[in-house]
């Protein structure tokens, strides 16, 4: 979720400084902001808004779960434990483009003459802030301090480090540590036979709740697990890859071509893993066959966004999702905090107040209601964007 440490000059989202790449690592000289970078992390910040404000759970209270309506808004919902709906590709966009914006970012900063020890010192710290923004978090869902780690921030912290580490490398050996990160984490589940956590895909009996314990003393009602930054560690990782692609100078059919196979190739093994019972697609502790299906998913998502956005040069309309993508950690910790707490109840006393006067059921009042909520804080963030003001971590 880091954004590119460079911000637009003028009123249109498509130009941008030149960055100038000066290692061989960085070797891209950018002309344009990539707007499908901005437009991928707007859509998955309005996405999670529309959740803090209660929209998914409304909306199956008023479809319900039969017909195409019901069955359409189960994919706003992650999977009770195996499987792969369309939420579960969520967290795994999230953490890619975070990657992808991770070396844009350190690009632009060495094309400044940045020392590498001071890029160092400033990814530290910001990963230092996501972890205590993430620890935060759970503070306020609970209402007293606590130290938790499942919040997808904490972890962030920790991929950021390792796909940051690994920028001076080669694509083959951050590669092959992505895939030693997702093996050692499934040899972790299945080979480490510890007494009563020896069952490695059955809820709170595996590895990673036996770790978090440990660490936490306490497991999630949800099983989610802490550890799960080691395999989508992968995410990032990939996704620092996929700035490498997209900032070189390979023409942009190759550059599709490169993220269209990935994504293929990332769909058929994972989902063929889970099909074949080898291994479960299971995101709550993100076994294998779910960080492979996922990002392939995800890269063949970047693929159509670069093609439709930055290729084709889509129109004016994903300004309301880039103004978004543009303040992405702002309106996350705002919908997260302020409007879970107090927006969100504030909105629907004036939505509801308007509806009842024509009678409109309570169920579509509650749709409504989120639906304003989720306007204003869209609004907020158009607000922002036109004053250019740009929060950053």
């Amino acid at each position: 979720m880091a954004n590119p440490s460079y911000t637009t000059r003028n009123s249109s989202v498509k130009h941008a400084p030149t960055v100038t790449g000066v290692t061989d690592a960085f070797p891209m000289k950018t002309t344009y902001r990539l707007l499908s970078l901005d437009f991928m992390r707007g859509v998955i910040m309005v996405l999670l808004a529309a959740e803090s404000t209660l929209l998914y759970v409304r909306w199956q209270e008023l479809a319900g779960t039969e017909g195409i309506a019901g069955q359409l808004v189960q994919q706003f919902f992650h999977v009770p434990w195996q499987g792969l709906h369309f939420w579960d590709l969520v967290q795994p966009a999230f953490m890619t483009i975070a990657g992808t914006s991770l070396y844009f970012s350190v690009q632009h900063r060495l094309q400044k003459g940045d020392a590498p020890s001071l890029i160092t010192h400033h990814v530290l710290k910001r990963s230092l802030k996501l972890l205590l923004l993430g620890v935060a978090l759970h503070c306020v869902y609970a209402g007293k301090l606590v130290c938790e780690l499942w919040n997808v921030l904490a972890q962030l912290s920790v991929t950021l480090l390792v796909a940051y580490v690994l920028l001076p490398y080669s694509a083959r050996t951050q590669l092959l540590v992505s895939f030693l990160c997702i093996g050692l984490s499934e040899a972790l589940y299945r080979f480490a036979h510890i007494p009563g956590f020896d069952q490695p895909f059955t809820p709170d009996k595996n590895f990673g709740s036996w770790m978090d314990l440990l660490l936490m003393g306490k497991l999630n009602s949800g099983h989610w697990i802490a550890m799960n930054f080691l395999p989508t560690a992968a995410h990032t990782i990939w996704g620092s890859l996929a700035g490498k692609v997209l900032a070189s100078h390979k023409s942009a059919a190759s550059k599709i071509k490169v993220f269209v196979l990935a994504g293929i190739l990332g769909v058929l093994v994972g989902h063929a893993l889970d099909f074949t019972g080898v291994d479960p697609i299971i995101k709550r502790i993100c076994t294998a066959s779910f960080v492979l299906a996922s990002g392939g998913w995800v890269f063949l998502l970047l693929a159509f966004c670069y093609w439709s956005i930055d290729v084709r040069k889509a129109g004016h309309w994903v300004l309301f999702f880039t103004v978004v993508g543009m303040n992405p950690i702002f309106i996350y910790l705002f919908f997260e905090t302020v409007g879970l707490q107090w927006l969100n109840g504030t909105v629907a006393i004036f939505t509801n107040g308007f509806t009842d006067w024509f009678g409109v059921p309570d169920q579509v009042q509650a749709v409504l209601a989120s639906l304003a909520t989720l306007a204003v804080e869209w609004y907020i963030c158009y607000w922002l964007y036109q004053r250019r003001i740009f929060f950053r971590v």
